[in-house]
């Protein structure tokens, strides 16, 4: 197989001012934080899973800002002038709401799940009345104690996330309702059901089922249009979550998912013929674990994939009260090693080998078993290189893996289904956490199928020659990263180095999550 060589912007020594605006990937520098967070929750009637119950009404307030508090608060940290600056000055004042609800775990068993309600509150028109209500999804994170209706506390996980979601949405007019997802913060399920996109849309559809019973408590009035997004994880849990609601009759207005792995099989297969995701050796244990509780047959033993001084422990790992950083020194988890040096197959890019070397988390006979599946069982819309042909296929998944893993990818990957309503795809082409060709497969299977092109608006921040309703974030994307590699001191590829690890979790999500506003705007512009 030809190795086509990737071009890395090699870009985290320090994080300038600009590109602060929000830290959503564990692996790139958020959601890290540890403490407790795991609470008790009271089982529904046997038989009965009691999805979209809400376990505590009224949901607590934790906090409660006017405008003006929540602009000199933005205004008194670097992140929050950056943010400032991409969001804008807030219209609104945000109260916040901790509910707890009943869903589902990656089994259909019961559980508990928590989620955090925004409310804009003022004098402003925007504020008050009938709202459009916002159903966020979070990006992937390996706190256990992650809570986005604690992001008024500095020092919890969820600050930086919670912080630019209010700022984004819930100050200029719109309610919040972002789940914590099953196995967070108080959920008594033991483990996450991570890019498992039945479990995770049915998860997204009970909490907003719950946030709705409280809304009339609470003071807070729907207006009747329901706009989904999220970025990273939180992209493909949207999407998972439109693909719910329009199956079961729910109505959707609009969706953005963003920067999202929604062709997950395409990533699976990248990762094991030699193009690895920065994180990837805290995804693959994340997807490992979820997809072994939902079909049974990812491994035999962790051993299987693993190598032995993992092995142990590694499927009830995450997410974890422990800070990820104290996992990687305490070499519960390579930072970056996934395959052993000299793996075959091999990096398809130099650029690559970083995730190749000492003390690496899979096995060689696992990736051989892996990338012999590959060519054995191709997927043809997983090729590599890519073509116009695979990325606009209608048939994308007309494959029958072998390997366990690849097969729960395949039953997972989000190409499977036509949206009705118009969808936003946003990211970046030189993401090397969740490559912009997932994003780029998924919208060319839309279209393949027949959305019309007026429904289906994708944009690539690095697009610069575009000239639309986007270009504004395309630009600032541009200063973000010129301003991130001026305030890094050292040498040209240090400034590099640092554009890289800051660009999936720090770089790119304010300047989508600002693209999916104007988008909905648009959306309820016209009627949507």
């Amino acid at each position: 197989m030809k190795k086509p060589q990737r071009q890395l912007p090699t870009p985290l020594h320090k994080i300038a001012a600009l590109a602060s605006a929000t830290l959503l990937l564990a692996a790139c520098g958020g959601g890290g934080g540890g403490g407790g967070g795991i609470g008790i929750g009271f089982p529904p009637p046997a038989g009965d899973t009691g999805r979209g119950t809400v376990v505590t009404d009224p949901p607590e307030q934790t906090a409660k800002l006017s405008a003006d508090q929540f602009r000199t608060s933005l205004q008194a940290t670097d992140q929050g002038r950056a943010l400032l600056q991409v969001a804008g000055t807030p219209r609104c004042g945000v109260e916040v709401r901790y509910l707890e609800y009943r869903t589902i775990g990656g089994k259909n068993e019961a559980t508990n799940a928590t989620a955090a309600i925004m409310l804009p509150s003022g004098a402003d028109v925007a504020c008050n009345g009938p709202r459009p209500v916002v159903l966020y999804a979070h990006g992937t994170t390996a706190a256990r104690n992650y809570n986005l209706a604690r992001w008024t506390d500095s020092t919890q996980p969820a600050a930086g996330e919670g912080l630019t979601v209010a700022a984004m949405f819930a100050a200029q007019g719109y309610i919040v309702v972002a789940p914590n997802y099953a196995g967070y913060d108080k959920s008594t399920l033991a483990y996450h059901p991570y890019l498992n996109g039945d479990q995770q849309g049915k998860d997204m559809v009970d909490a907003l089922t719950a946030a709705r019973k409280t809304f009339a408590g609470i003071s807070a009035t729907d207006a009747g249009s329901l706009l989904i997004t999220g970025y990273s994880q939180g992209g493909y849990v949207a999407l998972a979550a439109h693909r719910e609601m329009q199956a079961t009759g729910r109505a959707v207005t609009a969706s953005a998912p963003l920067s999202a792995p929604s062709a997950i099989g395409l990533l699976a297969d990248y990762t094991f013929v030699g193009w690895p995701a920065l994180g990837s050796t805290l995804f693959v244990p994340l997807l490992s674990a979820s997809w072994q509780q939902q079909f049974g047959d990812v491994y035999g033993s962790t051993g299987d994939i693993y190598e032995s001084q993992y092995a142990t422990g590694i499927d009830t790992l995450l997410p974890s009260p422990t800070p990820i950083a104290t996992l990687y020194a305490n070499g519960k988890l390579p930072p970056l090693a996934l395959f052993p040096a000299g793996a075959t197959p091999g990096p398809v890019s130099p650029e690559l080998s970083i995730f190749y070397g000492a003390n690496n988390l899979i096995r060689q006979s696992y990736l051989t078993q892996a990338a012999g599946d590959i060519q054995a069982n191709p997927c043809p819309g997983n090729a590599l290189p890519a073509t116009a042909a695979s990325l606009s296929t209608t048939s994308p998944l007309d494959c029958r893996p072998a390997v366990g893993f690849r097969k729960a990818a395949r039953a997972n990957d989000l190409r499977t289904w036509l949206p009705t309503r118009p969808v936003l795809m946003c990211g970046g082409a030189s993401d090397p956490t969740v490559n912009f060709l997932s994003t780029r497969a998924t919208a060319g299977y839309f279209r393949a199928r027949g959305m019309p092109a007026a429904a289906l608006t994708v944009v690539d921040l690095e697009d610069s020659g575009a000239t639309d309703s986007y270009s504004a974030a395309r630009a600032g994307f541009a200063q973000a990263k010129s301003t991130l590699a001026q305030n890094t001191p050292g040498s040209d590829a240090d400034k590099r180095q640092a554009v890289t690890l800051a660009y999936h979790g720090t770089l790119a999500p304010p300047f989508c999550l600002a693209s999916a506003r104007g988008f909905f705007q648009g959306v309820l512009a016209a009627g949507g």
